[in-house]
């Protein structure tokens, strides 16, 4: 099987890394939190705020996701792509 490639243009790149290295720094962030022994419910906010993140590019990931990959390939005629999108609906809900 071929392996896909999404084309993205330079402001997304720029948009999507630069939403990767916030939550990087907060990664390190909690790291730092557990060597020096921080309370367990300053970490569990820090990484309710680490999941909110991640969810919310994710979100974003999956909506440009629709509008390009999806839509295209739909307009191509293939409708093999509706199987990935519900299988990617299934792992992000379950």
């Amino acid at each position: 099987m071929k392996e896909k490639h999404t084309h993205r243009g330079e402001e997304e790149k720029k948009l999507v890394i630069h939403r990767l290295n916030r939550m990087e720094g907060q990664i390190r962030g909690v790291k730092k939190m557990i060597e020096e022994d921080r309370y367990c419910n300053d970490v569990l906010i820090q990484l309710a705020a680490i999941e909110n993140s991640i969810k919310s590019l994710s979100n974003h990931i999956l909506e440009n996701h629709l509008y390009t990959c999806i839509s295209e390939e739909l307009e191509k005629g293939n409708l093999d792509v509706l199987e990935e999108l519900i299988s990617l609906f299934k792992r992000f809900n379950g």
